[in-house]
């Protein structure tokens, strides 16, 4: 078929659809003086998708508040086609600027939804790994957000590592590209931790971070997840799913990485602790074990004072029993020549050799005599 033929198929199907709300951003727009009709760009506000949209200038002058570029939009309106020039556009029959309490509905709405499903669940949250080995980092492209964050950790740790993804964080393609960072970054094993930063804006100028799919792509993350949008009132919902929440881009720096001084002190202290400790640990073994030996030392002189004294008593008495002792007492011990002690004067004969022992020296005799010692008999 010819062109014209498909153009006009075109204009005759699209001409059968009905009239469709539609919402979006004001992309481009710049009002014409004078013209009977202005033109507009209406953007999706979380793809990257966009329409032409005329309307007359009278609905655009009732406007209330003026029509600019940035706004959102809800617009009642009829796709036209331009067999022409082989181009579409929405014919907008009524606008209305979506306000701020609508958008905050929503968001409040959606917020409920989530918290329902259990995503913002304290047992949810992991903990921040007491040191990352490296850090990714989202965030605007060279942004304050990233100097703040990279500047106050690296101040606390000197050698702490980023991996760092600049993306939109305003506007159509900030959902997107937030999202498929936080993804790529998830999958790097390394990156103990994710922070997603911005400065601070308008609650239209956080949105994004309160996007559904943004919210739930970092409850699925498996690395924990900062949370540190610049803002003072309005919290986006990223940072009621995000493992901890920063309240500015300075304090995610602070917070990622421990302070270098403050740990180097901290092992000094704990050095100090422990070689007290151990000196104290000595000192009592010490004291311990000196105790110990005096306490051996004075019963090993106990039992050789006991010890001494019964050798004492020992020896005195062997002194006592010993035939010396006898002799030392005025006694004297006989001898026949055969050595055989006599005991009695039966043992000897007249001309026996004896030989006499006394206390100093001995004697030699001959027996001339023996005389048995009779005992008397009891009456």
């Amino acid at each position: 078929m010819p062109v014209r033929t498909v153009s006009r198929m075109l204009g005759d199907w699209i001409g059968k659809l009905g009239a469709v709300w539609v919402e979006g951003e004001v992309a481009d727009f710049k009002q014409r003086p004078r013209a009977r009709m202005q033109f507009l760009v209406l953007r999706d506000t979380e793809a990257n998708v966009s329409l032409s949209v005329v309307a007359d200038s009278e609905l655009v002058g009732r406007m209330d508040p003026p029509l600019e570029a940035g706004q959102r939009l809800i617009v009642w309106a009829r796709p036209e086609f331009w067999s022409g020039r082989g181009s579409l556009q929405l014919r907008a029959r009524s606008m209305r600027a979506v306000g701020l309490g609508e958008l905050l509905a929503r968001l409040a709405q959606l917020q409920a939804t989530l918290a329902a499903e259990g995503l913002f669940a304290p047992e949810r949250k992991r903990p921040l790994p007491f040191l990352p080995r490296r850090i990714g980092l989202i965030c605007g492209r060279n942004s304050d957000a990233e100097h703040d964050v990279v500047v106050n950790a690296r101040d606390r740790w000197p050698a702490a590592q980023f991996e760092i993804r600049e993306v939109a964080v305003q506007g159509v393609n900030a959902v997107r590209e937030v999202t498929e960072a936080l993804v790529e970054l998830d999958a790097i094993p390394d990156i103990d931790v994710i922070v997603i930063t911005r400065g601070g804006g308008s609650v239209e100028d956080l949105l994004p971070f309160s996007n559904e799919s943004l919210v739930r792509a970092v409850s699925a993350a498996q690395t924990p997840v900062v949370s540190a949008i610049g803002h003072e009132q309005d919290a986006p919902i990223l940072d009621l799913v995000a493992d901890y929440r920063a309240s500015t881009p300075t304090d995610a720096g602070k917070r990622i990485v421990p302070s270098f001084a403050e740990e180097d002190s901290r092992v000094h202290q704990l050095l100090q602790r422990g070689r007290a400790s151990v000196l104290r640990r000595l000192d009592s073994e010490i004291n311990f074990v000196g105790d110990a030996q005096r306490r051996m030392l004075r019963v090993l002189d106990s039992r050789i004072e006991s010890w001494t004294n019964d050798v004492h008593h020992l020896l005195a008495r062997t002194r006592s029993l010993s035939p010396a002792a006898t002799l030392e007492r005025g006694y004297a011990i006989v001898q026949r020549s055969d050595g055989i002690v006599v005991r009695q004067a039966t043992e000897v004969h007249i001309g026996d050799a004896l030989d006499i022992y006394v206390h100093q020296g001995n004697l030699q005799a001959t027996v001339t005599g023996a005389n048995p010692l009779q005992r008397e008999e009891s009456p």
